[in-house]
């Protein structure tokens, strides 16, 4: 579509931004929906986080997404926050609704909506998860929000402990149905005793990511069992050594490359109200999953 005086405008603000794929998934999502948008990134330091949401309002932008650096400095700008942005401080999505700035963070609905897309939800189904980082923070908030019944996260005592230490007093004072504890990784009898009376078991660590592809957490096979789901954050290699050997084992397995579309997915419908043309933009940017 040709760029008229009525095109609106959406972009992705952060740095590094040259090599996101955002910009090319939504311009084809445009062109087939027949909306008259364009999509571009900019290279935005954390330092200049407050122009950019001010170039939001003054452009009139419908919206976009957030990278880092600027993914927890932006939440200071906004007029609102999703209930999930609220308890992480951080926000990836900004929706422009009337002049009114939206923070929302859809990594952990890409992470429930890849569940679903595979026929699983996590409703009142009790987690393991590994990590504490950003992702990982994602996913546990949006989890418990979404109806998970309990949620066990194990990370290395380091100062990513320290951080989900708030985040499980935050889940229980926003969800205090969902139970949530938090353990030491290296603790692997706990560990294991854990994912024995789990439903879902996910690593949201940099374990198995290039170039730790041939490591894993679980090192020992025996607690993969049938009737458990294994989800992995890593996308490349599309699938780690943990989702190799659990598959082996006969898990149910879901790699990370289907968080990564549907965290866009969600994000598209905050601010378009519409849905993205799955399918056409599986078939040309995601033929892999």
């Amino acid at each position: 579509m040709e760029i008229s005086g009525r095109t609106g405008l959406l972009g992705l603000i952060g740095s590094p931004v040259g090599h996101s794929g955002s910009p090319a998934m939504y311009n084809y999502s445009f062109e087939i929906l027949d909306l008259d948008y364009k999509y571009l990134a900019f290279d935005i330091p954390v330092e200049k986080t407050e122009d950019a949401v001010n170039a939001f309002r003054t452009f009139n932008m419908k919206g976009g997404n957030v990278t880092m650096p600027c993914k927890g400095e932006v939440a200071k700008y906004m007029d609102e926050l999703s209930p999930a942005s609220r308890i992480i401080g951080a926000c990836n999505t900004i929706i422009n609704k009337d002049g009114k700035l939206i923070g929302d963070i859809t990594d952990g609905k890409g992470y429930v909506r890849n569940l679903k897309e595979n026929g699983v939800d996590i409703k009142g189904k009790k987690m393991t998860i590994m990590g504490a980082g950003g992702a990982a923070t994602a996913i546990q908030v949006q989890a418990a929000l979404d109806g998970a019944r309990e949620i066990s996260i194990f990370n290395k005592k380091d100062a990513f402990f320290e951080k989900a230490q708030k985040t499980v007093e935050s889940i229980k004072k926003e969800v205090p149905d969902c139970i949530v504890n938090l353990f030491d990784i290296d603790d692997t009898e706990t560990l294991y005793a854990e994912i024995a009376t789990s439903d879902i078991l996910t690593n949201a660590t940099l374990i198995g990511m290039k170039p730790y592809d041939n490591e894993t957490n679980i090192k020992d096979t025996s607690v993969f069992r049938k009737d458990l789901v294994v989800t992995d954050v890593v996308y490349n290699p599309i699938k780690t050594k943990m989702i190799l050997d659990a598959e082996e084992a006969g898990c149910k397995v879901i790699g990370g490359k289907g968080m990564l579309l549907y965290q866009g997915v969600e994000a598209f419908k905050l601010f378009m109200e519409c849905e993205m043309p799955v399918e056409e933009v599986k078939a040309k940017y995601y033929s892999d999953l």
